[in-house]
């Protein structure tokens, strides 16, 4: 079986055949009574939830410090060391994107942006069968960065009712204010309204599966979001010159997140296309995740020809994809061509997971086409920016005028008052 659907450039434009959503109104039913129930019950919906939907029963929602110290002891040091490593790159990428406050003034008037970090922050991290360090850095250091001050992790338990050393290992070394044995959309109405335990918070980010995302949805209002993600995304554009078994192998880096997970090669050669194909059932024969990365591939992915590389940039804005690869030559001489995208990945040797673990760039992207509107999670996510207004008498009597006339022009009297009674007050006193 061809574990890819093919189409042409004109059969892509024509038909878009490639789906980016889903309708869940069973699973949106189900979320909003979770989260209608932790809201009037608290602590009891969590523990009831938590034993119903994940099989645990607990006794304590928050890690203790106990837990802590045993985690740390658990962890391979050479992990330690690697996750130390990459917390210090991914410190490095974003303390480059810190904003400073800024002043503009006149004759008698001040302008400027102050630029505060929120209070508080709830992070979700996937859990229960896997571990996800790597979103606990890529999360949490961005915070920190910003200057949060109180982050809390909600992560699912183990079956035993632990947290995976691994992922309290990198929440403790990284300054965590706490972490919570909850998963699931009881996790988000949790950081969302609070309860005896969790503490609300301000904004709430991180991956999760589509009961998590669909609770962020429901709740965005009462606190903020970073996005709502969906299933995993690469496109992959690549020439006759690329090697088949890295295209191959990187395709598959995604296919194994999920069936979801949408794999796709841009391609103007037949030749690698078929090579690709041979490749993929080569790789995939020892792939601990095989199962899902084949139905990744089978229901999801997508060889797309094109007649040239130039044409791959319209479809690629089009999908505007989370990750994106350029396997081509001179890669870099394309960047303005490419707008619709979470993540560029430029030549051979930059695959895709180098932005999951270790390079830098953060690994919480924009997915479901989202990227045409959106980015990246960063230290801006964790910012607020404060517009601030000083004007003297003076200078507020010479813009009253203009004020009111654009106010009315408006039908808003009462605005046009505010300035004008101003001006006023400052004729008389000149004339006194």
């Amino acid at each position: 079986m061809m574990p890819f659907s093919i189409y042409s450039y004109a059969e892509f434009k024509h038909e878009r055949p490639l789906s980016f959503f889903a309708d869940y109104k069973q699973e949106g039913r189900l979320v909003r009574k979770i989260i209608e129930k932790v809201r009037k019950h608290g602590d009891e919906a969590l523990f009831d939830y938590t034993l119903r939907l994940d099989q645990v029963e607990l006794k304590e929602l928050a890690v203790s410090d106990e837990e802590y110290t045993e985690a740390i002891k658990k962890v391979d040091p050479e992990v330690m060391a690697a996750l130390r490593q990459a917390g210090k790159n991914i410190k490095q990428f974003h303390l480059r994107q810190m904003r400073e406050d800024w002043w503009n003034t006149g004759e008698g008037w001040l302008v400027g942006q102050r630029i505060v970090p929120l209070r508080s922050t709830g992070i979700y991290i996937p859990g229960g069968t896997a571990a996800y360090p790597s979103s606990v850095l890529m999360t949490v250091i961005p915070a920190k960065v910003a200057g949060v001050k109180d982050i809390f992790i909600c992560t699912p338990p183990r079956h035993d009712g632990s947290v995976d050393p691994l992922v309290l290992a990198a929440a403790c070394d990284n300054g965590v204010t706490a972490v919570f044995k909850i998963g699931g959309a009881q996790a988000i109405a949790a950081m969302a309204y609070g309860t005896e335990t969790v503490p609300a918070v301000d904004k709430i980010v991180g991956p999760g599966n589509i009961y998590v995302t669909l609770a962020k949805k429901e709740v965005f209002g009462r606190v903020g979001i970073d996005m709502l993600a969906g299933p995993s995304e690469i496109v992959i554009v690549a020439d006759e010159s690329a090697e088949p078994d890295y295209v191959a192998a990187d395709l598959l880096s995604q296919a194994e997140h999920d069936p979801l997970s949408r794999p796709i090669l841009i391609t103007d050669s037949s030749k690698l296309a078929g090579s690709v194909v041979e490749e993929l059932t080569k790789q995939m024969e020892d792939l601990p995740r095989r199962d899902i990365a084949a139905r990744s591939l089978y229901q999801q992915g997508a060889i797309i020809r094109v007649d040239n590389i130039d044409q791959a940039w319209d479809v690629v804005n089009d999908i505007a994809p989370e990750h994106l690869e350029l396997i081509i030559p001179e890669g870099w001489n394309f960047l303005d061509k490419i707008y619709n995208v979470g993540a560029i990945f430029i030549g051979p040797h930059t695959p895709e997971p180098l932005g999951d673990y270790w390079a830098g760039s953060s690994h919480v992207l924009p997915t479901g086409s989202a990227a045409r509107y959106t980015s990246a999670l960063g230290v801006s996510d964790f910012l607020k920016q404060i517009h601030v207004l000083c004007y003297s008498n003076q200078a507020l009597s010479k813009a009253a005028p203009q004020v009111a006339a654009l106010a009315r022009t408006e039908g808003l009297e009462a605005h046009a008052r505010a300035v004008l009674i101003r001006r006023r007050e400052n004729e008389k006193a000149a004339k006194n």
